[in-house]
């Protein structure tokens, strides 16, 4: 079973910040540092702060319940 953090990770490494220019255009465009979007693409993924989660869905002008059910958890 996949952790709750990874999987959140690999989704914005995967949907979101793979398809951005780079890493600094998506922490620019998402409200957070750089080395925020570093640990993101860690193997290991991060422990990624709730508030984190939600500064980069208010970026994207969804709710965390409907980020949520994009990743079905």
């Amino acid at each position: 079973m996949v952790d709750t953090n990874k999987r959140i990770c690999n989704y914005f490494s995967t949907e979101w910040i793979a398809l951005s220019k780079s890493n600094r255009a998506f922490a620019l465009d998402h409200n957070i540092d750089e080395k925020t979007v570093r640990k993101i693409l860690q193997k290991d993924g991060y422990r990624i702060p709730v508030k984190t989660l939600q500064i980069i869905c208010e970026a994207r002008e969804i709710k965390l319940y409907d980020f949520f059910k994009l990743i079905n958890l």
